[in-house]
């Protein structure tokens, strides 16, 4: 091959890689693969008295339970203000306002805050609003791509509290889960909000749950829950690879249906929970990826809605004794073993770096910083949020070594880098 032919083919391939590492630069709820786990590196192994150093607060992001987000260099946040509106605003790391964008009515029921964490891609931000509007925005200015009112389009139906899902992105698609009759879940083209499918209709409501993208035997999959069922999608057409009817293990008097937390996939295998007594479960799906097969439930591990993850064969998160009340637990994966099971102040969320647990309980705002251990709860250092309002409820955020916390309408930063 002539030698600028080689040039020019070589030229080509690291732009097409270029374009590819672009692709897959997704920031969203939970990690990159919405498993609770961050990617990152050279993180603080315990903390100052005081926590590690604060870097950035903020006391203007509106209401809500909703993660920050951080993208480049920004750091993007839904909230509620202006008489009920949903809005989303990014701000610099000197905490200077970019930008705010309304993208529709907010929750009118009980608590009233934004739930839905932006997802970003290639520099446009994706949302659901609190009332099931999907809109497609740009990160550098906020500007509306397009808007699709999803939740009256396709004739959703509300779980008890509303909407608290962040959407999916796969290849080309944005995921929601609608819930109703007309269908359960639709995909929605990136670039225009265009219909590219619905699945069929499970009937009943929505859940709250986020759904998840795995690869199994070389199948992308798409997990969603509504407040019924497990779904497995095949996101190039919405057609239903498997389901499983999660009702019959809902049998307390309060909290059917009520689907909280993304789906832990590990091999091949799907863990959900979600609090009220609800049994944890582990599935395992078979070589032809079209069945579920269940292969332990545990009573212990019920977590509300704070999330859980999995580290070195065994699951961590905290449990459901009552709505305001719980403790923290480990299960081991491949038994569903109970290896622990803790009281420490209050149940709340968890998420996992640098091999370090990150537990943030919900009625007091103490965060922990824990070494994963299947033996106890190994408490390393802990430190309190101070401000804001209502129960501690955003799941930790973390990037670039920096710990983003919020707690209602105000939003701390703090420096994790060892």
């Amino acid at each position: 091959m002539h030698k600028t032919t080689k040039n020019i083919a070589l030229l080509l391939a690291l732009i097409l890689i270029s374009f590819s590492g672009i692709a897959q630069d997704i920031a969203q709820f939970r990690g990159s693969e919405r498993q609770g786990i961050y990617n990152e590196s050279g993180l603080l192994k315990t903390w100052p008295d005081n926590g590690p150093e604060l870097i950035l607060s903020l006391n203007n992001c509106g209401n809500g339970y909703s993660s920050p987000i951080f993208y480049d260099h920004k750091i993007f946040i839904t909230g509620v203000k202006y008489d009920s509106l949903n809005v989303c605003t990014a701000f610099d790391l000197d905490g200077n306002q970019l930008w705010e964008t309304s993208y529709g009515p907010g929750w009118f029921k009980s608590f009233p805050e934004a739930r839905s964490t932006p997802t970003i891609e290639n520099g446009v931000i994706y949302l659901a609003s609190d009332l099931g509007r999907i809109v497609a925005m740009q990160a550098s200015d906020g500007k509306i791509l397009w808007s699709v009112n999803a939740h009256e389009k396709f004739k959703g139906e509300y779980h008890r509290f509303g909407i608290a899902e962040s959407v999916l992105l796969t290849e080309n698609a944005v995921i929601y889960t609608t819930g109703g009759k007309t269908t359960s879940v639709i995909a929605l083209n990136k670039k225009d909000g265009s219909l590219l499918w619905q699945t069929k209709s499970y009937g009943g409501e929505r859940s709250y749950a986020s759904s998840v993208l795995i690869n199994w035997k070389g199948k992308e999959t798409i997990i969603a829950q509504t407040a019924q069922y497990l779904l497995g999608i095949d996101p190039s057409n919405g057609s239903i690879r498997w389901d499983y009817d999660l009702f019959q293990f809902h049998t307390g008097r309060i909290g059917k249906g009520n689907q909280s937390n993304n789906a832990i996939y590990s091999e091949g295998k799907i863990f959900i929970n979600s609090g009220y007594d609800h049994p944890g479960l582990l599935f395992a799906i078979n070589e032809n990826n079209d069945a579920l097969e269940l292969l332990w439930k545990n009573d212990t591990l019920d977590t509300h809605h704070g999330g859980c993850v999995l580290i070195d064969g065994n699951i961590y998160g905290s449990n459901w004794l009552a709505n305001s009340k719980g403790n923290w637990a480990s299960l081991n994966w491949e038994t569903g073993k109970v290896s622990w099971e803790t009281p420490w102040i209050n149940k709340g969320s968890i998420v996992s770096a640098d091999n370090m647990l990150y537990l943030f309980e919900e009625k007091s705002g103490t965060v922990a910083l824990v070494v994963p251990d299947p033996k106890e709860l190994k408490i390393v250092s802990t430190f309190k949020f101070e401000g804001g309002s209502g129960p501690y409820w955003a799941h930790p955020y973390i990037a670039d070594q920096k710990l983003f916390l919020r707690h209602g309408e105000d939003l701390k930063v703090y420096n994790l880098k060892s």
